[in-house]
């Protein structure tokens, strides 16, 4: 009899075949033989070394995952990471056993720790198994390859594995852990590869065993019988039925498509997979595994190069989004007791505003080099008062169009004021999600509060959707929420008027949304925020599309 597990779908697509796991480092043995104090303990601290050296080869290649395996770096090398090592070292552990205790009392420590806080358990773990692997003279912890594609399932999935990830040899991901804004809900939605994430008890499932992934419902089924193989292999090519054209609905009513993307590497999927624009350009790979800032001429080519690549179309920068989960080694914004609450996005420029100028003069530089249709936008804005000052220092470069993201609630509520002092605002809703619930967006053991679905987040969305209709200004939804194709025609319901999503869900929701009408997305997004919870809409919206 087949076994069934649910979870939450966070890229869409179906696969079936065998599962594998990632490969690790066992636990290493204490076999009581006498410890070379000195020689241990150099081995430990080339590995501590040698592994934030990976790391940050590997931020390097990262993209959108880069900071965060920079953060992966900075615990390698924390000299308290490395003091408790030494530690364990002279009390008589070999490197390898004492680098596994000492990751743990490394955690308790940071635990107990007001000012820093916990560290993320999959990127600690992470850092752990590769210090430890280095010093077994094993290879690092990897995706499998048993010659075959398959179905990777982990407990949960660190940013450097995630990263590395083959969409020709991974057919689906499952984890037991993360959340739908998670890093690796959100890479392999940018990989286009079908995953469900907080999937309790898969865990359990062995290498080899045979599995079925739904990644629309969320559903992995162990063992799946014929028929189910052929309703999933049958569903497979509805999600790709219009893969270019501009994005609109049954009754022609235009939907911009629009792409995030993080620098000229990701602009070829963009305009392969048919993006109208762009609607988040992250600028932060500009800024990553520095020692110092780039100039202006320097950021001034980096930008122009993505500008280039879509003459006459929208192109909306972001500026420098560092902070909390995003360090850069330069930016000095000391020990915050909750980072997450604190000093990031636009409010670095309040220690930092040569930061802000430099970029705003590289944004404006390329903009006159270029025949793109640019756009500046700050992130992480709160009050009308900030949104002014960042249109003011905007303005005084040069940059003509100039808007703000609504990631926060405050800004949310007044949308309408904001809407007083900059030419537009887009939601990013991976960030309001998380700010609504007040839960971390990494945090899996609460994904189900940072679904898109939950009304009281749709709420907050209609708020800055209506506000915009008031002010005769067009609002784009960027992020997860507007990658979710059922989910699209509710936020077009709601008053949407672009979408913004990582390159290769545009097909999906391009697709979704021609099959639909103006008024069924209306009524969608009335069943949706009028529903009791996430489950609730989404079985209405499913409904009444299907009708």
């Amino acid at each position: 009899m087949s076994a069934r597990y649910s979870g939450l779908g966070v890229s869409p697509g179906t696969a079936v075949g065998p599962v594998a796991r990632v490969r690790g480092p066992a636990l290493p043995l204490r076999d009581g033989a006498p410890v070379d104090v000195e020689a241990e303990t150099a081995r430990a601290s080339e590995a501590l070394d040698g592994v934030a050296d990976e790391l940050e080869a590997l931020a390097d290649r990262a993209g959108a995952s880069g900071a965060v395996l920079v953060r992966q770096a900075r615990m390698s090398r924390d000299p308290s990471l490395g003091a408790i090592v030494m530690q364990y070292v002279r009390n008589g552990r070999p490197a390898p056993r004492a680098a596994w205790e000492a990751f743990g009392a490394y955690r308790d420590m940071r635990e107990a720790d007001p000012l820093r806080g916990a560290p993320d358990a999959a990127e600690l773990d992470d850092v752990r198994d590769r210090v430890v692997a280095r010093l077994l003279g094993e290879p690092p912890p990897s995706i499998p390859d048993p010659g075959t594609p398959f179905i990777l399932v982990a407990r949960d999935l660190s940013p450097a594995l995630t990263a590395s990830l083959d969409p020709a040899r991974v057919l689906a991901l499952v984890t037991e852990r993360g959340g739908p804004t998670s890093h690796t809900a959100v890479l392999a939605k940018a990989l286009g590869i079908p995953a469900v994430v907080g999937c309790p008890g898969v865990a359990s499932l062995a290498t080899g065993q045979r599995a079925a992934v739904d990644g629309d419902a969320g559903l992995v089924t162990v063992d799946p019988d014929a028929e189910l193989v052929g309703a999933l292999t049958r569903k497979r090519p509805a999600a790709a039925e219009i893969t270019d054209g501009p994005g609109r609905t049954k009754d022609g009513r235009p939907i911009p498509l629009l792409a995030a993307v993080g620098g000229k590497g990701e602009v070829d999927d963009a305009l392969a997979f048919g993006a109208e624009g762009v609607g988040v350009f992250r600028t932060e790979f500009c800024f990553l595994d520095r020692t110092d800032p780039p100039s202006v001429a320097e950021q001034a080519d980096a930008y122009r190069e993505v500008f280039d690549a879509f003459p006459g179309r929208p192109v909306t920068v972001r500026t420098l989004d560092v902070g909390a989960d995003k360090p850069v080694s330069f930016i000095r914004l000391g020990d915050q007791p909750n980072p997450a609450l604190g000093v990031r996005g636009l409010r670095v420029a309040r220690r930092h505003p040569q930061l802000l100028a430099d970029q705003l003069a590289a944004i404006a530089r390329a903009t006159r080099e270029s025949r793109a249709d640019v756009r500046v936008m700050a992130p992480m804005v709160a009050t009308t008062a900030e949104a002014a000052w960042f249109a003011t220092r905007a303005r005084e470069a040069g940059l003509q169009n100039v808007g703000v993201m609504v990631e926060v609630p405050a800004a949310a509520l007044r949308a309408a004021d904001l809407l007083q002092v900059v030419d537009f605002v887009s939601v990013g809703s991976n960030d309001l999600a998380q700010y609504t619930f007040a839960t971390d967006r990494e945090d899996g053991e609460l994904a189900d509060l940072l679904d898109p679905w939950q009304p009281a987040f749709l709420d907050l969305v209609a708020t800055v959707l209506r506000a915009g209709a008031v002010a005769g200004r067009a609002v784009t939804v960027c992020g997860e929420a507007a990658s979710d194709p059922l989910l699209a025609a509710v936020l077009v319901g709601l008053g949407a008027a672009g979408l913004s999503m990582t390159p290769r869900s545009l097909p999906v929701v391009r697709a979704a949304l021609a099959r639909v009408t103006s008024q069924q997305c209306a009524d969608a997004a009335a069943a949706a925020v009028s529903a009791d919870g996430p489950e609730e809409g989404r079985s209405r919206v499913a409904v009444l599309i299907s009708s």
